[in-house]
């Protein structure tokens, strides 16, 4: 992306000088100086994050809920382009206010009100950038072994500490750093992972493929909600982190159908090919769900064990950098009052810790992931339905200073939204299971109540809750808050 800040202020950074600087901007609005680039630069970042080999991997998952390829393909183009779209309107509000996404969240939520959402984002990006940094450490160590080079602890110790310097020290560095970087990794990542699919392509059993028996509505449903969540849904929350460095006469359909292409076009082909490879080989489906990126290692020829590896590695730190610079921006959003680069090594901290916990100690991955993406999905689903009615409520670009100042137009806290998300959180947790974490067995309570059949009925395992807490919330802020946006568009400071 060539969209880059230019030095007009002291402390902001100096693209000009080509070497490696630390950038200042943390949290504040970007000046209208130091905003330029078209909306079609957005395609490298969201492209880059997203043309990762585990986009494969979702071919099994989906498969595990027990439908059809061609149930698969429906599920899996509705549930990722549609997520990823939502992740274009809230693009919007980046253009509009110049600043990152759980910034432009104060004028929903109120100043201090939004620190409940920015804890929410930063959950939700922390958990995402270990989730990438575990599987980069597997995949590295899987590849490795199958060359001889080791394959054991120690192997995914040094895997392990390769992977966190790149996210790390992409993430301290910054926006400038982190475009660039992107850019090498989709052109790199894209042409290695063609020669996978064309080396990788005679594995295909195409009477496998056609005999996958078709599954219920239901489990379409649970196919459809996890793809959402596992693709555009997990991003919503940071959409706006990059188009804010756009100026505001970008084109707005520009900034939505750049971030909605850049975001699904990868993932689209990847699970297509991924549902093919899935369908052909119980095996390996299996295999994926202990390992998602080593276990697509077995069909390769040795000699592109180490080109696979550097595709794999390469496109999870094309998503980690990206998820450890916004989770940064959103631990400065909840308040706490530390530069940009320490929020940004502090989560890298926790990456690491959590990275250690998952490949060293616990050994599980898969029901991990799974009760990881649905239950902060269905929190971030309700405040996405929130952000997303209250940009369409509005009708002009936001007060920049008041996005600071509790006295402001936007207020110190908000309580119907804040009211909104609490509410469909609640009633998106009581629609969602996840038996095989042993930890969220309390999931699913409302399943009963509306009869449903109750955590083992045909709708337990289609994940309602997260389409339910979106759509409620969407619909109680378009009618609870538009009296309230009025007049704060009305209002003059």
């Amino acid at each position: 992306m060539a969209v880059r800040a230019r030095h007009t202020t002291v402390g902001k950074l100096n693209v000009h000088n080509r070497g490696l600087r630390v950038e200042t901007n943390g949290i504040n609005v970007i000046g209208d100086a130091e905003r330029k680039g078209y909306p079609r630069q957005l395609f490298w970042p969201w492209f880059g994050a997203n043309v990762s080999v585990l986009g494969l991997s979702y071919g099994a998952f989906a498969l595990g809920f027990g439908i059809s390829v061609p149930q698969a393909l429906v599920a899996g183009l509705f549930g990722v382009v549609f997520s990823f779209l939502l992740c274009g309107f809230v693009a919007l509000a980046g253009k509009r206010g110049s600043a990152p996404t759980m910034v432009l969240s104060r004028a929903a939520f109120g100043v201090r009100g939004n620190r409940l959402p920015a804890v929410i984002s930063w959950l939700l990006t922390v958990g995402w950038e270990t989730v990438l940094t575990i599987l980069a450490t597997l995949a590295t160590a899987t590849v490795l072994g199958r060359l001889g080079w080791g394959g054991g602890v120690g192997t995914q110790v040094i895997a392990l500490a390769v992977v966190a310097v790149l996210i790390m020290g992409a993430g301290v560095l910054g926006f400038d750093v982190i475009m660039r970087m992107q850019t090498v990794i989709t052109i790199l990542t894209a042409a290695l992972t063609v020669v996978y699919m064309v080396l990788v392509a005679p594995t295909i059993d195409w009477t496998a493929v056609a005999a996958v028996p078709a599954g219920s509505a239901q489990e379409i449903v649970g196919a459809v909600v996890f793809l959402m969540t596992g693709f555009g849904l997990g991003w919503v929350n940071v959409a706006a982190d990059y188009s804010r460095y756009l100026p505001r006469s970008a084109s707005s359909a520009g900034v939505i159908g750049w971030t909605t292409v850049g975001g699904a076009l990868a993932p689209v082909v990847l699970l297509v090919f991924g549902l093919l490879l899935a369908a052909s080989s119980a095996d390996l489906s299996e295999a994926i769900a202990g390992d998602p990126i080593g276990a697509l290692a077995a069909a390769l020829p040795v000699w592109f064990l180490i080109p696979f590896a550097l595709v794999a590695v390469l496109g999870l730190v094309g998503g980690a950098v990206l998820d450890i610079y916004s989770s940064g921006l959103a631990l400065l959003a909840t308040g706490v009052r530390v530069p940009r680069y320490a929020a940004a090594l502090i989560d890298g901290a926790i990456m690491v810790l959590g990275t250690v916990y998952v490949v060293f100690i616990s050994g599980e991955f898969l029901a991990q992931f799974n009760g990881f993406l649905i239950t902060l999905g269905v929190p971030v689903a309700a405040w996405c339905g929130v952000i997303l009615a209250d940009i369409a409520l509005r009708r002009r670009d936001y007060d920049e200073a008041d996005l600071y100042r509790p006295s402001g137009r936007y207020g110190d806290v908000r309580r119907i939204p804040i009211a909104i998300v609490a509410a469909c959180t609640l009633l998106g947790w009581g629609l969602v299971t996840n038996t095989s974490a042993g930890w969220l067995t309390w999931q699913g309570y409302l399943l009963d109540v509306f009869q449903l059949g109750g955590r083992e009925g045909p709708w337990a395992y289609a994940n309602l809750g997260v389409l339910v807490a979106l759509i409620v919330a969407f619909g109680a802020t378009l009618l609870a808050t538009r009296s309230d946006v009025r007049a704060q568009e009305a209002r003059i400071r």
